[in-house]
Formats: structure tokens, C-alpha cells, sequence
């Protein structure tokens, strides 16, 4: 469990306590490690963005960034980021917000729902980044997530862009940072060679 938190019984998920909030404004090691292959000034989707910590680094980078999360709240937190757009919608019970919308790279981080990879694998324009990294079979061990609606198969993402998107980093791995767990990272490209 997260340092200082408890948790929440709507979503199962910890709710975070103020310390614990600062401790995750720093963006992923692996959306850094990966940003430079993002199309310059390309517009990115920063997919369940929280209170934007990728949002704000991406940018600061320069990039167009639409940044989108069901909680309202965490939203409004951006208002007034030069470059970002943010929207409050409903991910996982309404119609798709993006549909016939291309972006140069697609970021999500800590978050899953199975039903919208075939939407952000069609989101991705030509030579469009997909950066995704969350928690995996196996973290049930060190806390929440547990349920393994919310924890990724062995090999998923990699299932998830086989034959459509062309695999630059790949691991599925016990992470020790920001706190214990078990996770399943991704950088895949839409290009030529991937189809």
C-alpha cells in the first residue's frame, strides 16, 4: 500500500494523502526515456492524466497535449498549463472523446481498461508513439491494484500490439519506484514495418 494511504471504495484503488500526491508529480522514468521519439511539436493524448504530471512535463517539452481523466477535480488542476488541453469525460461508460482524432504519441500510465486498446492503437498517427506502463499479474502481492480486471496478463501488451504497431521497448518487471510493485511497460510505434 502507498505510503500514508487508504483505501478508496469506489474504485478500489488507493486514495492519496497529501505527501504521497507530491511523491507522484514527477513524471515516469519511461515516459522520459521515450519522449524524445515523439514527432516534434506533435500532438499527444495523455490518456487517464490524473492531475498531469505527464501533461505538464510533455508540454514542457513543446507538445500540443490533450489530457483527459474522469476526475473533474484532477482536471481543473490544469487549467491555465500553456499547451494543455484538458478534458473531464467518463473513459470507460461513454462513447470514445477521440474518435477520428490522430495523435503523434498516446501516454498512459497506472491505468487499464481492456476495451479502449483498439481505440488508442487507431489513435496513433503515422509514426505516432504509444507509451504505456502499469501494474501487471504478480503486484497483488505488494498491494492495490489486486484485482486482476486492473493488473495486465504476462505478455499482454505485447498481444495487444502484434502485428500493428512495431515494438521498440518492451519489459514486465518488479519495480521498486515509486513504491513496490509489479509492472508491464511499452513503446510501440506505428510505422511501415509494423504492419
Amino acid at each position: 500500500m502507498l505510503r500514508g494511504a487508504a483505501q478508496s471504495s469506489s474504485t478500489g484503488w488507493p486514495s492519496m494523502d497529501e505527501s504521497t500526491r507530491h511523491e507522484q508529480q514527477s513524471p515516469s522514468a519511461w515516459v522520459c526515456r521515450f519522449a524524445p521519439l515523439i514527432h516534434p511539436g506533435g500532438r499527444v493524448l495523455d490518456l487517464a492524466c490524473g492531475r498531469g504530471r505527464h501533461a505538464r512535463y510533455l508540454a514542457g517539452l513543446g507538445f500540443q497535449v490533450e489530457a483527459v481523466d474522469r476526475d473533474a477535480e484532477a482536471v481543473r488542476s490544469l487549467a491555465g498549463v500553456a499547451r494543455v488541453t484538458a478534458r473531464a469525460a467518463d473513459l470507460e461508460h461513454a462513447r470514445w472523446p477521440y474518435r477520428d482524432q490522430f495523435f503523434a504519441a498516446i501516454v498512459v500510465t497506472n491505468y487499464l481498461h481492456r476495451p479502449l486498446f483498439p481505440h488508442l492503437i487507431a489513435g496513433l498517427a503515422d509514426g505516432g508513439v504509444l507509451i504505456y506502463e502499469t501494474f501487471a499479474a504478480g503486484n497483488e502481492r505488494y498491494g492495490r491494484p489486486s484485482n486482476p480486471d486492473f493488473l495486465l496478463r504476462s505478455g499482454e501488451l505485447l498481444d495487444v500490439v502484434r502485428g500493428r504497431l512495431r515494438v521498440v521497448a518492451y519489459e514486465e518487471l518488479y519495480s521498486a519506484e515509486p513504491r513496490p510493485a509489479i509492472v508491464q511497460r511499452i513503446c510501440a510505434v506505428r510505422d511501415a514495418a509494423a504492419v
